[in-house]
């Protein structure tokens, strides 16, 4: 039996959609190079890409409904069902997970009462196990409409999904206040970030991840004294000393049976 034609948007709606849609496109040499900010562009209307959706890409792009189908289904940020104000995101990659990223996505599961990828009766969140982040010197990580929130316990974790289900102002650890999950659309469908602290420096990565830029630089990089999880440094004659993660050993430092031998520092 043949599908039925996606309804349309409301005269206002379309109207509206077409002027934004017709601005992202004049941005490519290409117009179908602006299926995917136009994804996001239908999602920020909805919540989620519907077919109303998938068809409005088609027709302003002059693709079928299939090549528009194809991209929606395969980027997990495009929702096709209907979910939450609030999209909370545990990485349960192979840092967060053992720094305890399994066990916050198992305690809200349980505190929320829903599974991975279903939203809570309210309407408020979704909950879902995420991939990577480049995150991992703040392990564990929870976001929230892509917002970081770092060094997260499953207290803190269930504190947040409270927060966010009461109205309660929640901020991310850094970078620019929270927004919901249509506003993240909007700007991911490349329209204006007017949020206050947008583009703040403390959005950026953590020292332990950036030490190989800054060694690639030529940079000199002091030394970093590794205590153990939730302990203070012991005033600044503490020792110091490098993780073998923390600067690039010689080749045949950190594996004595290579074929190059002792290099001539070491020979001396």
């Amino acid at each position: 039996m043949p599908q039925l034609p996606a309804p349309d948007y409301p005269a206002d709606v379309r109207a509206r959609l077409e002027a934004d849609a017709k601005e992202v496109i004049a941005r490519y040499p290409d117009s179908r190079s602006a299926l995917l900010p136009l994804l996001h562009l239908v999602q920020s209307e909805e919540g989620h890409v519907t077919r109303t959706g998938m068809q409005f890409c088609a027709d302003v792009l002059g693709l079928t409904t299939a090549e528009v189908t194809a991209v929606a289904t395969f980027y997990t940020m495009y929702r096709r069902k209907p979910s939450g104000d609030y999209q909370v995101g545990v990485c349960t990659n192979t840092l967060c997970a053992v720094m305890g990223g399994d066990a916050i996505f198992e305690d809200l599961k349980q505190h929320l009462g829903v599974g991975n990828n279903e939203t809570t009766e309210d309407g408020k969140v979704t909950l879902e196990h995420i991939e990577c982040n480049a995150a991992c010197d703040f392990a564990p990580v929870v976001m929230v409409n892509w917002e970081f929130f770092d060094n997260q316990t499953p207290g803190s974790a269930r504190q947040l999904v409270d927060d966010l289900r009461a109205g309660r102002e929640v901020q991310p650890t850094r970078g620019a206040r929270l927004c919901t999950f249509k506003e993240t659309a909007r700007i991911l469908a490349g329209f204006p970030d007017e949020r206050e602290g947008a583009v703040d420096e403390s959005g950026g990565a953590g020292p332990a991840s950036l030490i190989g830029l800054r060694l690639a630089k030529g940079e000199t990089v002091p030394a970093r004294v590794v205590h153990p999880r939730g302990e203070a440094p012991q005033g600044d004659s503490a020792p110091e000393h490098l993780s073998s993660h923390d600067a690039p050993q010689q080749t045949s430092a950190s594996d004595p049976d290579h074929p190059a031998g002792p290099t001539a520092e070491e020979g001396e």
